[in-house]
């Protein structure tokens, strides 16, 4: 009735068998997932900064780069040099995009363990959140 399977299987389900393509641990999955969604972050930090001069931002943008840094094994993230402008009703949008990616990078850092990205993560998703209260807040009583 069915027509018996006639080529190898491109997945190893066998124990102990290998394979052409290099494998990685779960935890190296999750150090890649989470400097990405830190990368993203620091790259929509450094946004922000553009458009707001803050010591808080850029004191945010530098632990960012250190945590990216470490978890790509001393590999320096980009970081894009924008001109400065005024920006205002595109902050929010970048604030609202912070805290998303921020959180990501909490859930992440949480399930790998890792206790200094998770607490900086969490902080700014704590920022952010604040930031747009602030600027709920203003747009209701303006």
């Amino acid at each position: 009735m069915y027509e018996p399977i006639r080529t190898k299987s491109v997945h190893s389900t066998m124990a102990g068998t290998s394979s052409d393509f290099p494998h990685r641990s779960r935890e190296e999955e999750l150090d890649i997932q989470l400097a990405a969604h830190l990368a993203a972050l620091l790259a929509v930090t450094d946004e922000l900064r553009t458009s707001t001069a803050s010591t808080d931002l850029d004191a945010a943008a530098d632990r960012l780069a250190q945590q990216v840094t470490r978890l790509r094994g001393g590999r320096t993230p980009v970081r894009a040099s924008l001109p400065a402008g005024p920006a205002e009703p595109h902050a929010a949008a970048l604030h609202e995009r912070a805290h998303a990616l921020a959180g990501r990078a909490l859930l992440v850092a949480a399930s790998r363990a890792d206790t200094a990205a998770a607490i900086l993560a969490a902080e700014r998703m704590d920022v952010h959140a604040a930031a747009l209260a602030e600027r709920q807040e203003l747009s209701t009583a303006g």
